[in-house]
């Protein structure tokens, strides 16, 4: 079950109570949703949680001509930036685009090793300059918090200010991990569940996201 008062002592954690989000995560949990479901419903999580992540995005007013008169009205003043984990990750790009389609989209290749549970970088992609006002960190899953701190610490390396990390289900372990060592970020997701088991899943969870995704599990 999802910890009942998750921002009692995680002010910057964000789990998301609506109805269609709650409604879309037992799906995504069921073993009898096969891969194609999975990736829809992760799509359709990922823009109601970006919904909910982009609610502060910072606005300029700018004048428009209507069918009837001039009006003002505003337009996205912060540039943004995706940063999928892959390969997990990249099942949520889509909807982002959906919601921001100027956004730019960044890739990291993080794994994590099985025995140590820690990180291993392996692919990188972003330019020599930080070009975004506001990186929103991709990853279906936040189970021991390795990948997404390692990840934030690439893109606070790269000049970056305001990080957000947007997760379908996290793990009290992998939240608090991040919280410590990055306390400035904000973390979005649609549940926080129990506790990790001992090979470092999440419990209840689902189960492996990308295997799950591109039907590659066993």
């Amino acid at each position: 079950m999802s910890d009942p008062s998750p921002s009692v002592d995680r002010p910057n954690l964000h789990v998301s109570d609506h109805p269609a989000v709650l409604h879309k995560l037992a799906i995504l949990r069921s073993t009898s949703t096969e891969p194609k479901k999975f990736r829809e419903i992760v799509r359709e999580l990922s823009w109601l949680l970006g919904h909910e992540a982009l609610a502060d995005a910072r606005l300029r007013p700018i004048e428009i001509e209507t069918p009837i008169e001039r009006t003002q009205a505003f337009e996205l003043a912060d540039r943004i930036g995706l940063v999928p984990i892959l390969r997990a990750g990249l099942g949520m790009v889509d909807a982002m685009l959906e919601l921001m389609p100027t956004a730019e989209v960044w890739h990291l290749g993080l794994f994590r090793d099985e025995r140590t549970l820690r990180p291993v970088e392996y692919y990188n992609k972003l330019p020599d300059q930080h070009t975004v006002d506001l990186c929103l960190i991709l990853d279906p899953m936040l189970a021991t918090g390795g990948s997404a701190t390692a990840a934030i610490e690439v893109l606070k390396r790269w000049g970056a200010i305001r990080i957000k990390l947007i997760n379908l289900i996290a793990a009290p372990e992998g939240v608090d991990a991040v919280l410590a060592a990055h306390p400035d970020v904000e973390i979005y997701c649609a549940a926080l569940d129990r506790q990790l088991n001992d090979k470092g899943y999440i419990m209840p969870g689902l189960g492996d996201a990308g295997d799950r995704q591109f039907g590659t599990g066993h």
